[in-house]
């Protein structure tokens, strides 16, 4: 196991980071059959290229939804968010790998042997799929963490298990917009998925820990993931194309800011 102390650098060569706003912004396909998903995504009209494809999704559809997006030249996140004992998770990460989805979620909360072995696992392929650690849900806040013991603010359990899971060979997390910025400091070369995004004026819904497009780029966020604000839009391609002239909005500022 990689000493704790020795994670400020990343174990793990950091991809390209993305710098057009299309190749930032993923869809949440959260859609209870293939055939549903994939009429969405026509729908969408070419404005977005990577979908997320998450456990209600995978299950109703299996692996090949995700076959199917990449067949048709979109880039996949699979957010399966895998949680169980090491020997479990190594077998499961095998078992997806070869479905070829870019990015692929397990928990944080898993531990360090788990988190070894997963990465073992995905590092067995020539073409791994990039491992994602999921820290705290952005449904969860102060209360929900103390109802299930746990004392620390989400800002102090972000960082704690992303430190821990960096320092067992996973370079990419997800987390909250408001730890965002913290994670970027602490792990350089991290990629950082957000969820939790909601544009100016969009329903908040179940979660808890939100921020918009701006912010999110702002505190340092690789991906952004999008769902209801889009999926729920009486025209979703509109919707999609108003996130994505947001976030450019963004970069433009935020690059003039650096220069």
């Amino acid at each position: 196991m990689l000493d704790l102390q020795r994670a400020t650098s990343p174990p793990l060569v950091a991809p390209p980071q993305p710098e057009v706003a299309r190749d930032k912004l993923i869809v949440a396909l959260d859609f209870p059959s293939g055939r549903e998903a994939l009429a969405f995504v026509d729908r969408l009209d070419g404005a977005c290229r990577w979908f997320k494809v998450g456990l209600e999704l995978f299950l109703a559809a299996g692996g090949s939804i995700v076959q199917t997006l990449r067949a048709r030249g979109h880039s996949v996140f699979l957010d399966l968010k895998f949680h169980d004992i090491p020997n479990t998770i190594a077998g499961a990460v095998r078992s997806v790998g070869p479905l070829g989805a870019e990015l692929l979620t397990v928990h944080a909360s898993g531990g360090p042997a788990m988190l070894e072995a997963a990465a073992e696992a995905a590092a067995s392929f020539a073409d791994p799929p990039r491992l994602l650690a999921v820290t705290v849900l952005t449904s969860m806040d102060q209360s929900q963490l103390a109802a299930i013991g746990n004392l620390r603010t989400p800002a102090e359990e972000v960082l704690l298990l992303a430190r821990m899971a960096f320092a067992n060979g996973i370079a990419g997390f997800v987390c909250g917009p408001e730890e965002a910025s913290a994670l970027r400091s602490a792990l350089h070369g991290a990629v950082l998925v957000t969820p939790g995004i909601r544009p100016d004026g969009a329903e908040i819904g179940d979660q808890k820990r939100i921020a918009t497009p701006a912010a999110a780029l702002a505190a340092g966020a690789n991906y952004l993931v999008v769902g209801r604000p889009i999926t729920q839009a009486p025209d979703p391609a509109k919707a999609a194309r108003a996130v994505l002239a947001e976030m450019k909005l963004a970069q433009r500022k935020n690059t003039a800011t650096v220069v």
